[in-house]
């Protein structure tokens, strides 16, 4: 790689990519921009605009097959083997940082630069230009932090990434956006998964898939049946909502069993656990068994809790100090020590 690296800059249209966008132009030479299509948008943003705002060219990129079998298909099987997939990190893992990427390179890349608020160290991080194996840490603004969903990245990836954000707040983003005159091309950044507009994701995976939902019991925590269910792929690990069944409290999902068409439920009372086993795990730690006490994150927005974490040939195993609420089948464990992603797999049974 030359002393000028050729960054090709991820642009969405919103507020977070042009900011990124505007930073790697001052600080590198040479760049391009990369805009990809999933087939799932309600609107093209005009990326000729985008060229126009930054004066380098924007590439328009077709993902939307790799999107379909990648991100979608594999979003239907999860929630169709009663776990609940975490499609917005295989989104990032398969699509944006690979398909997206392998892109770019064809097009002369030697790094890819987005607007994630995540801290990548690498050789680019200044400062910290003689580091050997790149690694990830939370960014600056820990309400926005997307480390999490960048968790399986490996760090051969990483050490081609820059997050020109790392350091910076979502307040501090948009005064920026304002005093350089930078306008996002798109109406509104999407919070949720971009496929599911409306959020229902059964009536989704119904109208993929074709399948009728199989009716079946629901049992409470002593085995006794309390209802029926309408469909297993409706329901996730803590779910309220949709549930229907009267009770003396209000009851949470407490496990899906697929091999039996069973929903399971408790009260709330009843829904931590202490222990669960991580599988897939990636790890980016040169001595993976060196740390033995970190912290957790079980899903996007909640709070990393103590744990210590035993190895057993290629799945871990992870014990909370405090039972933690909602452990679900099919999300993402992420592993920290401090602010440092030091690896992450894919929840799959609760021991």
């Amino acid at each position: 790689m030359s002393d000028s690296p050729v960054v090709a800059v991820a642009l969405s249209g919103g507020i977070d990519s042009l900011a990124a966008g505007f930073l790697i132009k001052q600080r590198f030479k040479n760049v391009f921009g990369i805009h990809f299509t999933t087939g799932y948008e309600k609107s093209m943003p005009d990326v000729s605009a985008l060229a126009s705002v930054f004066g380098f060219p924007v590439h328009t990129i077709d993902l939307s097959k790799e999107f379909q079998t990648r991100v979608v298909d594999y979003f239907v099987s999860t929630y169709m083997a009663g776990k609940t997939p975490n499609p917005c990190l295989v989104c990032n893992m398969q699509i944006k940082f690979k398909a997206l990427f392998d892109h770019a390179r064809k097009l002369g890349a030697d790094l890819m630069a987005t607007g994630h608020y995540a801290t990548v160290v690498n050789r680019y991080t200044p400062g910290r230009e003689e580091i050997g194996q790149a690694w990830l840490e939370r960014g600056a603004d820990l309400n926005k932090d997307q480390s999490y969903f960048l968790s399986m990245l490996s760090h051969e990836i990483l050490d081609r990434l820059v997050f020109p954000l790392a350091g910076l707040t979502k307040s501090q983003v948009r005064k920026f956006a304002g005093i350089h005159n930078l306008v996002p091309v798109v109406p509104v950044e999407s919070q949720d998964i971009c496929f599911l507009p409306d959020k229902n994701h059964w009536a989704f995976i119904n109208a993929k898939t074709k399948v009728s939902p199989r009716p079946g019991p629901v049992v409470d925590s002593q085995d006794r049946i309390v209802g029926y269910h309408q469909g297993l792929h409706k329901f996730t690990v803590g779910q309220r909502r949709g549930i229907n069944i009267p009770g003396p409290a209000p009851y949470y999902v407490k496990k899906i069993d697929i091999n039996t068409n069973t929903l399971h439920v408790c009260f709330k009372s009843d829904l931590s656990q202490k222990q669960m086993k991580v599988e897939q795990m990636i790890w980016n730690y040169p001595e993976k068994k060196e740390i033995r006490r970190l912290t957790v994150q079980i899903r996007y927005g909640h709070t990393a809790a103590p744990a210590g974490l035993d190895w057993n040939q290629t799945y871990g195993i992870v014990t909370f100090d405090t039972p933690q609420s909602a452990v679900t089948p099919g999300q993402a464990a992420v592993f920290y020590h401090g602010n440092r992603v030091l690896g992450a797999g894919f929840i799959s049974v609760i021991q």
